[in-house]
């Protein structure tokens, strides 16, 4: 009976910390459809990271599991989705690695650069904004998004249409970030109709439930839930804030960086991103055009 206890215990053990760095199962499954070339014989001259996945014969990527149409793990699956991690599914082609050689790293926004820096993964991709400060510890390709503060109302809300048109309105986000200091900041409404939560996902089922009038924050993690429910959600007006969204590199590997930009750059080119656009946020019903690419 002891060992029967021991055994079932390091099983669950074992699945809690594969829960930590899944591996994709199946290309594209429950996802855009998109599937990625995998290039052959590849080789990035003077990068050490490079080298580590050569040796390894697997990429890390780190990534977000909880946007939904950008970086999602499915609890029942295990399957990530959405178009950080298609992104990161091409820039994984590119280098020469299949879907099934790739483990994604689940890694907390506070805990980005510590990571990158030490090695633990070999590439981040997960809504992560381009700025001076954090290049001062990584370095980034891209971007592959701009960003910005947006606003999710009600699909049948026809009365919410910017920033400009909040007063009176109850405006959702989470609690301590920037998207709804600026709304305190700027007088966009009343500080009484300012409602803060945990999570995104809560104020979403407020909107749903009408509770609330307006979602915040940026417009892709936005346009994330409206492509999961575009009956009855949608994001209105004009961004009103710039996020570029970067591919997260060890600082000082030069070569990574720019063959990560020559990925991004073809993969604009000849309308990849676009087909990874149009099959995770763009279900939302919205448009894009993906930014130039800043090699710095």
């Amino acid at each position: 009976m002891k060992r029967t206890r021991i055994l079932v215990a390091a099983a669950l053990a074992a699945t809690l910390a594969l829960a930590g760095c899944g591996q994709e199962g199946a290309p594209g499954a429950e996802g855009s459809g998109y599937e990625p070339t995998v290039a052959q014989n590849v080789e990035v001259a003077g990068s050490p990271t490079f080298a580590a996945m050569k040796q390894r014969g697997r990429v890390i990527v780190g990534v977000k599991d909880d946007q939904p149409g950008l970086g999602f793990r499915d609890a029942t699956t295990g399957q990530f989705t959405g178009f950080d991690i298609d992104i990161a599914r091409m820039v994984a082609g590119g280098l020469g690695f299949s879907p099934d050689q790739i483990d994604y790293k689940v890694v907390p926004s506070a805990a980005r650069e510590d990571v990158i820096e030490r090695g633990e993964v070999d590439y981040y991709v997960g809504t992560y904004t381009i700025n001076d400060k954090r290049k001062q510890r990584v370095g980034f390709a891209g971007p592959y998004y701009t960003a910005g503060q947006g606003l999710l109302v009600r699909a049948d809300d026809n009365a919410i249409t910017g920033p400009q048109t909040l007063q009176g309105k109850k405006v959702c986000s989470v609690t301590g970030s920037t998207p709804i200091q600026r709304v305190r900041d700027q007088n966009l409404t009343e500080a009484a109709n300012i409602v803060e939560f945990q999570t995104y996902t809560q104020c979403v089922d407020q909107l749903i439930n009408n509770q609330v009038d307006a979602v915040t924050t940026d417009d892709a993690i936005l346009l994330g839930y409206a492509s999961q429910n575009p009956e009855q959600l949608k994001v209105v007006g004009e961004k009103f804030s710039s996020e570029p969204y970067g591919i997260g590199l060890p600082k000082n590997d030069t070569a990574l960086r720019t063959k990560v930009n020559d990925l991004l750059q073809a993969a604009i080119d000849d309308g990849t991103w676009k087909t990874i656009y149009d099959g995770t946020l763009g279900k939302s019903g919205t448009q894009a055009q993906p930014p130039a690419i800043d090699r710095y």
